[in-house]
């Protein structure tokens, strides 16, 4: 099956595209490299070195014979992302290629704007050239578990039947999202529900959870084929951010209380939740909900267990609580569920001592690329346009 990976340079996307290839899948990278601009812009860094596209695609190639296809720019522009499909043929589309960062999306309005027009944007590019030019391809959308917020009952799985006025029906899962990113994907969401039910086109929405770790079997292949590792206050997400944390020495910057409880899983299970999505498409018609992820853990339980882990390797690690950035409860009723991935046949990697233990190894191979400068949060929810993000 020929799959073209958007968003293949990326943090879930290249890691992704590898596996996919490795598997036997035909696999195409078209990315706009817009992250590395960011990165630079912000003046922040990957904790690992990355490679530039070209050259690790060539090296995969080098190691396993397998070729990648690389299109290199926006899905904005709808010519060249037509062009790219119809010179690529794809018969299924990973779409990774948003803007990613709730922090980002909060730092002021310009960058609100950005993400929004960036991500709704190119999804609509996506689903008018799948109507137009590839009606039964299926597109497999990266979608996240902030689209449903916290509230006080049970999450289901994309849809939840209610009973109202004696009256019963099957509806879409209410959305509280808790940012201005977190909003451009429930705005994807209902735009790709839309477009099967008009076009009959055919999709799976991955709601994603927190992803932590780095490597899988083909990113630990080789130095050049390594992931990004993020910790700043922007990219960076609570158990990677903590680990790099603890290898330097600097507290574990908890935000609050530390009562707020997300889903997580590891990236290895990232890149199967996608192959499984993949080998058993929607039908015609069909928007597919998928709640990807494992396990739930408060962020307060997440910096305990990365400070035993640490004491255990002879680290000395503090967990500071700092004000909250963020306006989201700090306590709250957080249930998931998560069946549909399971039943296809995801056979989980849990969260455990030996994957902390090589998690903060790996930071510590690092730390001399640390800027210490970037680690506390500098976004403010609340007053936006507050911080200096560039130097």
């Amino acid at each position: 099956m020929k799959v073209l990976v958007i968003g293949g340079d990326g943090y879930c996307g290249w890691a992704t595209a590898l596996h996919l290839s490795n598997r036997g899948y035909e696999v195409g990278i078209l990315d706009n490299l817009v992250r590395r601009h960011w990165d630079q812009q912000l003046c922040i860094d990957t904790l690992t070195p990355i490679a530039p596209i070209h050259q690790r695609i060539q090296r995969w190639k080098d190691l396993t014979g397998k070729s990648i296809d690389l299109y290199v720019g926006d899905i904005n522009d709808y010519s060249f992302l037509l062009d790219s499909l119809l010179e690529f043929e794809p018969e299924a589309i990973v779409h990774f290629g948003e803007q990613r960062s709730a922090p980002f999306s909060m730092i002021d309005r310009e960058h609100a704007v950005l993400t929004q027009v960036n991500n709704v944007v190119g999804t609509l590019n996506i689903l008018y050239a799948m109507r137009e030019h590839f009606p039964d391809c299926h597109l497999v959308k990266l979608g996240t578990m902030g689209e449903y917020g916290t509230p006080n009952i049970d999450i289901e799985e994309g849809y939840i039947t209610i009973e109202h006025n004696g009256r019963k029906d099957t509806l879409p899962y209410p959305k509280q999202p808790g940012s201005f990113y977190h909003l451009s994907k429930v705005h994807d969401s209902h735009n790709i529900h839309f477009a099967c039910k008009i076009w009959g086109l055919r999709a799976t929405d991955l709601n994603q959870g927190v992803v932590y770790g780095v490597l899988t079997d083909e990113t630990g292949m080789d130095e050049m084929l390594i992931n990004r590792l993020d910790y700043d206050g922007v990219f960076g997400t609570a158990l990677n951010r903590f680990c790099i944390q603890a290898a330097i020495g600097h507290p574990l910057t908890v935000y609050g209380k530390g009562g707020q409880t997300r889903a997580f899983l590891d990236i290895r299970d990232t890149v199967r939740c996608v192959e499984l999505a993949i080998a058993t498409p929607a039908e015609a018609g069909q928007f597919r909900v998928f709640n990807q992820f494992t396990e739930m853990f408060s962020v307060k339980d997440l910096a305990l267990m990365v400070k035993k882990a640490g004491n255990a390797v002879g680290l000395d690690v503090d967990i500071q609580n700092l004000e909250n950035p963020r306006v989201e409860m700090e306590n709250h009723y957080f249930n998931a569920k998560n069946t549909n991935l399971l039943d296809l046949g995801l056979q989980p990697h849990f969260l455990s001592d030996s994957l902390l233990d090589s998690l903060l190894n790996f930071a510590m191979k690092y730390k001399g690329r640390v800027d210490k400068n970037e680690i506390l949060p500098k976004v403010s929810w609340r007053n936006p346009g507050s911080a200096k993000m560039t130097k």
